[in-house]
């Protein structure tokens, strides 16, 4: 007998977060067989013997939870359902327990997609144990597992999940909860922007125990894919804004790891901006981030020192581990998509938070609007250096000729200058950290990056001002488009 057609995941691979695809391609066979294979290395590599899984809110999760228990029980770990709360916070509760944990979701693609994060006890697997578990995912296939399948890939009958236990979601609340006083966000107004979130009832619940005074808007039945990158429809985010006169609105992506926060005045806060204002509340000693985080991290001169990365958390990751070996005192991560991560004890307050490093969207949000308190997020963005970041993304164009022509820098500054186009600017420095980022005469920055799971391709940009911005995304975008169509 043949493995069916429909069970090879050939189109699912490891990104910068995890193993993502179309539902269609995450049959309950590829499913299980990366769920397999990540049991087996935590088997042989640890002594946890118990895996705490959550999911978000997409249609497809329930049944991909069911397919990962079914692998992880037949294997003999025992099997924690945690329901839909936020990555961080299944991450934060097996840490504690000393266990595995797999995240079902796929982030803020949209709903006809979903994905598996993967967690050691120890906290977000790293570039090497992706390696390992994709080499153990093809061992598996080679065997054919198919005992328990229909010929569509699909489970014949549901794994034993178990009812949800609640104990994690109220272990996360309860981390913050724990170390502030009652008071802390009196006098603040926030929206929360729920839709489809599985932070969407944490964040009013945890805010109004902090004092702050929470509005409640778009709530969704439906799957929204929210990308703190890309926001879209920033202008119903300012009305909500603006008519309720808040502080703040806050919302986050689909498996709350990422944040998005508004100023008062309606507009959106870069993620690495508000991840820089946080790291800066908290008081970090040392700061790690992508390439594509913007330089007013290094203008800033807050931070003893910056570690600059490929863009991806597992990168992030290694290299606050290296900075906490080097005997660092206050270790901070962060992503352009407001994903922040912390390696050591942070004080906040009068109390201190132990190290989750991994993506969490409700930190570095409540750090902000701490430092805010008494005055506004618009005043903290006025304190840094004036630096103005923003990205393109075109998606769906010929991506073999975009990488084609993004190879072109793989010959230096000097072999690589013939082929930018003269519209975005005279080339001075080139950097090859992650895609191709190019500084131009006068300081302006452009960095091409194709997606490594997806038939996107993202330039960012960076400038000083929103209008020299705004034109250098506009002309990065027309070349792109020219290219790739």
């Amino acid at each position: 007998m043949t493995e069916p057609n429909s069970g090879d995941n050939m189109a699912l691979k490891f990104g910068t977060s995890g193993v993502r695809g179309l539902v269609t391609d995450m049959t309950d066979l590829a499913c299980y067989r990366y769920a397999a294979a990540f049991g087996q290395l935590l088997l042989e590599n640890t002594e946890a013997r118990e895996v705490c899984i959550a999911g978000d809110h997409r249609s497809s999760t329930p049944r991909i939870m069911n397919a990962v228990s079914r692998a992880l029980l037949d294997l003999g770990l025992a099997v924690v359902n945690t329901g839909p709360i936020p990555t961080p916070a299944v991450a934060h509760y097996a840490m504690g327990r000393g266990a595995g944990s797999i995240m079902v979701t796929g982030s803020h693609i949209p709903d006809d997609r979903n994905g598996i994060k993967f967690y050691m006890p120890w906290g977000e697997i790293l570039k090497k144990e992706e390696q390992e578990i994709s080499a153990r995912e093809a061992a598996l296939k080679e065997e054919q597992i198919l005992s328990g399948f229909d010929g569509e890939g699909q489970l014949a009958s549901p794994a034993s999940i178990g009812e949800v236990e609640h104990e994690a979601r109220e272990a996360f609340v309860e981390r913050y909860r724990s170390v502030l006083p009652s008071d802390t966000l009196e006098g603040i107004k926030l929206v929360v922007y729920q839709h489809s979130s599985v932070l969407r009832d944490i964040y009013p619940e945890l805010f109004e125990a902090l004092g702050a005074e929470v509005v409640k808007v778009g709530w969704s039945d439906a799957f929204v894919p929210v990308d703190t990158e890309a926001v879209n429809e920033p202008e119903r985010l300012k009305a909500w804004t603006l008519e309720h006169e808040a502080d703040a609105l806050i919302s986050a992506d689909g498996d709350g790891d990422r944040p998005l926060l508004v100023d008062e005045r309606g507009e959106v806060l870069r993620g690495d901006l508000l991840c820089l204002l946080a790291a800066r509340f908290l008081g970090a000693s040392d700061v790690a981030a992508p390439v594509s985080c913007n330089t007013a991290l290094e203008k800033s001169g807050a931070f003893g020192s910056v570690q600059r990365t490929r863009i991806g958390s597992p990168f992030v990751i290694e290299a606050m581990n290296e900075m906490v070996s080097r005997g660092a005192a206050s270790v901070i991560g962060y992503e352009a998509n407001g994903g922040f991560l912390t390696a050591t004890e942070m004080s906040i307050g009068q109390g201190r938070l132990t190290a989750l490093p991994t993506r969490d969207a409700i930190l570095p949000i409540l750090a902000v609007l701490m430092a805010a308190k008494g005055s506004s997020i618009s005043n903290l963005l006025s304190e840094l250096p004036s630096r103005v970041t923003g990205s393109v993304l075109v998606r769906d164009g010929d991506m073999d000729r975009g990488r084609a022509w993004l190879n072109h820098g793989q010959g230096g500054l000097e072999g690589f200058q013939p082929h930018i186009p003269e519209t975005l600017g005279a080339p001075m420095e080139l950097d090859l950290t992650d895609g191709c980022r190019v500084t131009l005469e006068g300081g302006d920055i452009v960095h091409f990056r194709p997606s490594g799971n997806a038939p996107e391709f993202r330039c960012y940009v960076e400038s000083d001002s929103e209008e020299e911005c705004a034109a250098l995304a506009s002309k990065a975008e027309a070349f792109l488009r020219n290219l790739m169509f």
